[in-house]
């Protein structure tokens, strides 16, 4: 996946190997993300981390399980997941995930949501949090919450836009609920899903998934705004990361005889190919 510059300034990024990342601390205003949405794009569905290694990263978060088994919601710590018939179970830490994003969520004092239909409701957010990375609890009584699942997948693994389109959908009305998640710029396209990416949970654990429409009654959210560089667990013989720039030199532009104006710097990783050395 080339590297935009708009996304290197929007988001400060460290890939770290499966070692690296299980000796890295959680880190308030940090986030920890296991793959991307590209890899999952891509059929990559078999987990590379478990769920428990995933939370000693943070405490609130989603993704999903090995070979897409349901929508991953971590709550306070507790990874759940939602299924394609409706139910949400505890997950087994020991059980993988080949995506999530976990931060130890540090939020401000609560906003009180009014009653609000889903893109108002999206808009509220986006007032009270201008940063380009941010995440989100709400919690509060739903009119309607619209969620979704997929099934589990066998391999070899089709492509994602196939599975999507076997989703399954359900309704929630009248529901208690928690709603965790984040939000990524545009330019994160491909690393993570862009704009607000939300799953939800009722408060008495019945049921759980993908939010596709939340109209809150009435609630209150919590924003943590201050998040500053994603952790990436990018570990794997398929994974090739390239850092290149445009070019090296700063004083006389492209096309000078200065090195930087001729040559541009790069680095390479490939996990048992080609080591940082």
């Amino acid at each position: 996946m080339a590297i935009d510059p708009d996304l290197v300034r929007a988001l400060h990024i460290v890939a770290e190997d499966r070692r690296g990342a299980s000796a890295d601390a959680a880190r308030a205003h940090h986030l920890f993300q296991t793959s991307t949405v590209s890899a999952l794009m891509d059929a990559r569905y078999d987990g590379d981390m478990t769920v428990g290694e995933v939370l000693a990263h943070g405490d609130l978060g989603l993704g999903t399980l090995c070979g897409l088994d349901g929508e991953l919601i971590v709550v306070d710590g507790v990874a759940w997941v939602g299924r394609v018939d409706g139910t949400l179970a505890p997950v087994d830490p020991a059980m993988t995930t080949p995506f999530a994003v976990v931060t130890p969520f540090s939020p401000g004092p609560p906003t009180a949501l009014p009653a609000l239909a889903h893109d108002a409701l999206l808009a509220r957010l986006d007032a009270l949090a201008p940063a380009p990375v941010s995440a989100v609890r709400l919690e509060g009584r739903f009119d309607r919450l619209r969620l979704r699942s997929v099934p589990r997948q066998r391999p070899p693994y089709p492509p994602l836009d196939e599975v999507v389109q076997r989703q399954v959908e359900w309704d929630v009305t009248d529901v208690e609920a928690v709603v965790v998640g984040f939000r990524f710029p545009g330019e994160a396209a491909g690393l993570e899903v862009p704009g607000w990416h939300l799953h939800a949970m009722a408060r008495d654990a019945s049921t759980g998934g993908h939010v596709l429409v939340a109209d809150i009654a009435d609630g209150a959210a919590w924003l943590d705004t201050t998040l500053e560089p994603l952790l990436q667990e990018l570990d794997g013989p398929n994974t090739l990361i390239i850092f290149t720039g445009d070019h090296g030199n700063a004083r006389t532009g492209k096309g000078s005889l200065y090195e930087g104006g001729v040559q541009v710097p790069m680095l390479m990783h490939w996990t048992a190919h080609a080591g940082c050395d």
